[in-house]
C-alpha cells in the first residue's frame, strides 16, 4: 500500500513542477528534491512490500515515509487551492495584482512547509543508517534465488498466456448441477423458483451461470435473462435490464421508450414480452426478500414450465421467496475438489509442471487445506502463488498465512488482502479503481482501460499504453482479482469484480484517502 501512496505523491510532485507558480526562489528546488528523494525511497519500499517484511524497525520506517507522502500531497493540494494558476484578461490581471501579497505569502508558506518536510526526510534517512535497516534485496540468502519482482510484470505476462479461461475453473459441484438441472426440467408446468444460498465466495453465481449456459437449458428455454440485484437496487433499473436481456436487441425507439417508462409500465411491458413464452430468469445476489417481491409480478405464470433461479447469501430470503420454491444450500468443496481447483488455477498454460516442485506442491496442499473448501479463497491463493516460481517464495507465503490463522482456518478477508499486497504499485492503482464501480456492475473492458490511462495509472513508456493496459487487466484476471464476464473473439469484452474483492478495493481506497471514490 505504501508503494502506491508514494508513487502517487511522486506523480503529484512531478505534475506540480509543470505549473508556472513553481518558478519561485527555492520552491522548484525543494519540490524537485522531494520528488527525487521519494522516488529513490519508492524502489526500497517496493522491495520491502514484495518481501512482506515483518521487521518492526522496517515497518516503522515505512510508516514515516507514508506520512511524509501524505503530507506532501496535502501541501500541494492546499497550495493549488489557495494560489491556483494565474488568470488571463485585464480585470483578472487587476485582481491578481491586488492579491499579489496573499499569493506570494502562500507560495512562501508552501516553500517553508516543503523545507520542513525535507528535514523530516533527512531525519528518517539517518534513522535507516543508525538502526541498520538494510535493503531487503541485499539480505543474506537472497540474490540469485530471488523470484520475479513487480518491475518485471510485463515480461512475466508475455511469457504467460493472455488470461485464465474461467470456464476451465469450474470444479466440483457436478452433483449440484445435476440436481438443479433435474429441478429445471421437472414435469411441473407452473412457474417455480429455484433458490441457491450460501456464504460469499462459495460459488453461487458460478453454479447459476453453469446452469444458465448449459446447452440443454438453452434448448429448453428459448427466452433467458440475467439480472444482478445487490444490496442497493432500483426496481425500475432491474426491470429495464431484464427487458433488454430477454429482448437481446433493443434499438432506437424501443430503447428510448424503455428508458422513459415508469416502474408500473416496465412491469406491464415485461409481462407482455414473456406472455405465452417458456423462459428462464436468473436473479443474482438478492439480499432482501423485498427485492424479489418487487420483481415477481413481472414474471407471468402461463403454466408452460418457466423457471426463475435466485442466488442469495441469506437462508431466510431463499426459503421465503415462493411457496413452491426449491431451496438448495451450496456446500463447500471436498478436499479432492479443492486440490483439483488449485492445480487448475496454477497451471494456466504456463507449464507449471516444469517449475512446480514436489516441495511446492506439499506447501500448496497445506495452504489449500486451510482454505476450508471455499472456492474464492482457493482461486485467489492459486492466483497469488502461480506468479511465484521459487520454493522460498511459497515458504514465505505459507509462513505469513500461518501467523494469521484463526481457529486453525484461514479468513478469506486476510487472504484477499494478502493477494492485494502482492500487487505492484501500478496494479494496486488499477485494482483500487474498480471500487468506484457499483456492486455487481458489468464493466466494459475497453472503457476501463481508457479510464486507467486517463487517471495516469499507466505511464507512457514502452510498450504502448494500450498494450500495458491489456497486460494489467490480464494480470488481475490471472490472479482472480477480477472475473471474466464475457468474451468476444477470444478477448475479454466485459469483466466484473466479486463483492468481497470490491469491498476490499473500497476499504483500501479509503485508506488511500478516498482517492478513487467519487
Amino acid at each position: 500500500m505504501t508503494d502506491a501512496i508514494v508513487s502517487f505523491a511522486v506523480k503529484k510532485l512531478g505534475d506540480f513542477l509543470t505549473q508556472e507558480i513553481v518558478d519561485r526562489k527555492n520552491l522548484r528546488t525543494r519540490v524537485e528534491w522531494l520528488r527525487n528523494e521519494l522516488g529513490y525511497m519508492q524502489s526500497f519500499i517496493q522491495d520491502a512490500e514484495e518481501k512482506q517484511s515483518d521487521d518492526h524497525r522496517m515497518q516503522q520506517w515505512i510508516s514515516e515515509i507514508t506520512d511524509i507522502a501524505h503530507n506532501a500531497v496535502a501541501i500541494l493540494n492546499d497550495c493549488n487551492l489557495k494560489v491556483g494558476a494565474p488568470k488571463s484578461g485585464f480585470f483578472n490581471s487587476l485582481q491578481t495584482y491586488a492579491c499579489l501579497c496573499s499569493r506570494e505569502g502562500n507560495l512562501y508558506n508552501t516553500s517553508q512547509q516543503l523545507k520542513s518536510l525535507k528535514q523530516r526526510v533527512l531525519d528518517i534517512s539517518r534513522k535507516r543508517e543508525t538502526y541498520g535497516i538494510r535493503n531487503l534485496s541485499n539480505s543474506a540468502g537472497e540474490g540469485a534465488n530471488r523470484g520475479p519482482n513487480s518491475r518485471s510484470i510485463i515480461k512475466t505476462l508475455r511469457r504467460a498466456t493472455s488470461f485464465v479461461d474461467q470456464d476451465r475453473l469450474f470444479v466440483g459441484f457436478e452433483d449440484v448441477t445435476q440436481t438443479l438441472l433435474a429441478e429445471l426440467f421437472k414435469m411441473e408446468h407452473r412457474r417455480s423458483v429455484i433458490s441457491i444460498y450460501g456464504m460469499g465466495g462459495l460459488g453461487k453465481t458460478t453454479v447459476a451461470r453453469e446452469l444458465y449456459n448449459s446447452s440443454k437449458v438453452m434448448e429448453n428455454f428459448p427466452y433467458r435473462a440475467w439480472v444482478c440485484v445487490s444490496q442497493e437496487y432500483s426496481t425500475s433499473d432491474l426491470l429495464r435490464t431484464l427487458i433488454k436481456s430477454f429482448r437481446k436487441r433493443c434499438f432506437g425507439d424501443e430503447l428510448k421508450m424503455i428508458e422513459q417508462m415508469d416502474e408500473e409500465d416496465l412491469e406491464r411491458y415485461l409481462r407482455e414480452i414473456l406472455k405465452d413464452h417458456k423462459y428462464l430468469a436468473v436473479v443474482d445476489d438478492v439480499w432482501h426478500k423485498e427485492a424479489w417481491e418487487s420483481l415477481k409480478r413481472a414474471f407471468p405464470d402461463d403454466k408452460n414450465g418457466s423457471r426463475v433461479i435466485i442466488t442469495t447469501r441469506k437462508k431466510d430470503v431463499a426459503t421465503r421467496v415462493d411457496d413452491r420454491s426449491f431451496v438448495h444450500e451450496l456446500r463447500f468443496l471436498t478436499p479432492d475438489e479443492s486440490w483439483d481447483l488449485f492445480c487448475k488455477k496454477i497451471s494456466h498454460g504456463d507449464g507449471y509442471n516444469n517449475w512446480c516442485s514436489a516441495g511446492m506442491l506439499d506447501l500448496g496442499g497445506q495452504m489449500v487445506h486451510k482454505c476450508g473448501g471455499l472456492p474464492l479463497a482457493i482461486v485467489v491463493l492459486g492466483g497469488l502463488l502461480c506468479h511465484k516460481k521459487w520454493l522460498q517464495e511459497w515458504h514465505e507465503v505459507k509462513e505469513h498465512i500461518w501467523r494469521h490463522l484463526k481457529n486453525d482456518s484461514l479468513e478469506i478477508s486476510f487472504l484477499l488482502s494478502l493477494s492485494y499486497d502482492d500487487l505492484s504499485g501500478q496494479l494496486k492503482h488499477c485494482f483500487l479503481y474498480l471500487g468506484s464501480f457499483l456492486e455487481d456492475s458489468l464493466i466494459d473492458v475497453e472503457k476501463l482501460k481508457w479510464l486507467w490511462m486517463a487517471e495516469g495509472f499507466i505511464t507512457p513508456r514502452e510498450p504502448k499504453m494500450e498494450e500495458v493496459a491489456d497486460h494489467y487487466l490480464n494480470e488481475l484476471v490471472n490472479r482472480s482479482m477480477i472475473q471474466i464476464a464475457d468474451k468476444m473473439w477470444d478477448r475479454i469484452a466485459y469483466c466484473r469484480i466479486h463483492d468481497l474483492l470490491r469491498d476490499l478495493a473500497v476499504q483500501k481506497a479509503i485508506e488511500f484517502q478516498g482517492l478513487f471514490l467519487r
